[in-house]
C-alpha cells in the first residue's frame, strides 16, 4: 500500500487545486480553490468554455466594474460545479480578498455565491465559502454559520486566529504549513530536515492540542505543504489540502506511514476562554511571522483576482 493509500486512513485528503483532470486522477473527498488556482485554472484550454459562459452571463450587469466581478464570481462557481461532479464532498470557494477587512461586505459576498451556485442546482450544503482569519473574516463566518452557510478561514498562522476561528463556531479552518516554515527559512527537502523542528508543523500540531483538549467541533485542515515531509509529519490532522504534485509522489511511495496526531485528552474543567477581540489583535500583531504572512497572503490573493479580471476584460 503506498503513502497516499495509507494517509486515506488516517486524514480526510483534500485537493489543493482547480485542475479537474487531477480530481479524476486522486479522487480526493473535497476540493478548494483560491483566486490564484482560479487563475491557473482560467488559462487552460478545457476551461475556455467556463470562462465564455462566465463572460455571458456577467452581461446582464450594469457598469463594466460590476461585470467583471460578477464574471470572476460566476468563473469560480462554474469551476465549482465542475470540481463537484467529480468528488463526493464539498468544494471551498473563496470570497474576494479585498473583502478581507469588511465583515458586511464579506457576508453579503458569501451570500452571493451559495446564490450563484443555488442558480446551477448546487445546494449550499456542498460549499464551503472561503475566507481570511482577519478579525472581520472571522466575525462575518459567525454571521453565515447561524445562516446554514460553512466556512473555510484561511490564511491562519497563528493560535490566536485559530482560537477565534473555534469561538465562532467555523466549519473548517485551513492553517497554513509551508508559508510559516518559509518565513523561518525551513527546508523541508532538505536531508537533515526534522519534522520535530519544522514551526509550521508546530503550529498545526499545537492547534491541533487547542482543538481537541476543549472539544471545539471545527475542523482543522492543514494546508500549504512544501514536501511530503510535513505532510506525513501531520498524519491523522482532520483533513489534509495537497497540491496534485504532492500528491503524487505520496502515491509513487511504498514506505511505511505513521500517525502523527492521535487522541487527546478533553478536559471540561479546563477549557480555554473565548478569545475577545483586543486579545487577538494584539496577539497576531506581536507575532511578526502571522502579522506579515497574513497581509501577504491577502495582497497576493487580491492581485491574483484583478489578473483574474483583466483576463476578462480583454474578451
Amino acid at each position: 500500500m503506498n503513502k497516499l493509500d495509507q494517509l486515506k486512513k488516517l486524514s480526510t485528503i483534500v485537493a489543493d487545486t482547480g485542475d479537474i483532470e487531477a480530481m479524476k486522477a486522486y479522487l480526493p473527498l473535497d476540493a478548494t480553490t483560491n483566486p490564484s488556482l482560479i487563475l491557473k485554472a482560467s488559462q487552460l484550454p478545457q476551461y475556455q468554455g467556463l470562462l465564455k459562459e462566465a463572460f455571458e452571463y456577467a452581461k446582464s450587469a450594469h457598469t463594466p466594474h460590476q461585470q467583471l466581478a460578477l464574471a470572476t464570481d460566476k468563473l469560480a462557481t462554474l469551476i465549482g460545479r465542475e470540481i463537484l461532479s467529480i468528488i463526493d464532498g464539498k468544494v471551498s470557494t473563496e470570497v474576494d480578498a479585498r473583502l478581507s477587512f469588511d465583515t458586511r461586505a464579506t457576508i453579503e459576498k458569501a451570500r452571493f455565491l451559495i446564490h450563484l451556485y443555488e442558480e446551477i442546482g448546487i445546494n449550499k450544503s456542498r460549499i464551503l465559502i472561503k475566507m481570511a482569519s482577519t478579525w472581520e473574516g472571522i466575525q462575518a463566518a459567525k454571521v453565515l454559520q447561524k445562516e446554514g452557510i460553512n466556512c473555510n478561514l484561511t490564511l491562519l498562522f497563528n493560535l490566536a486566529q485559530a482560537q477565534a476561528c473555534a469561538d465562532a463556531g467555523a466549519f473548517l479552518i485551513s492553517p497554513f504549513v509551508g508559508r510559516i516554515s518559509d518565513f523561518y527559512g525551513v527546508d523541508s527537502h532538505a536531508a537533515d530536515y526534522n519534522s520535530e523542528k519544522d514551526p509550521g508543523v508546530s503550529s498545526v500540531k499545537s492547534i491541533y492540542q487547542l482543538y481537541k483538549s476543549n472539544g471545539y467541533e471545527t475542523i482543522i485542515m492543514a494546508a500549504s505543504f512544501r514536501s511530503t515531509q510535513q505532510i506525513e509529519a501531520l498524519a491523522g490532522c482532520d483533513r489534509l489540502t495537497i497540491s496534485p504534485t504532492l500528491l503524487e509522489q505520496l502515491s509513487q511511495d511504498n514506505g511505511k506511514l505513521s500517525l502523527q496526531l492521535g487522541e487527546v485528552n478533553n478536559n471540561a474543567l479546563l477549557r480555554t476562554p473565548a478569545i475577545t477581540e483586543a486579545q487577538y489583535r494584539y496577539q497576531v500583531n506581536a507575532d511578526a511571522m502571522a502579522n506579515h504572512k497574513v497581509s501577504d497572503g491577502i495582497r497576493l490573493f487580491a492581485a491574483d483576482q484583478e489578473k483574474l479580471e483583466l483576463h476578462f476584460d480583454s474578451y
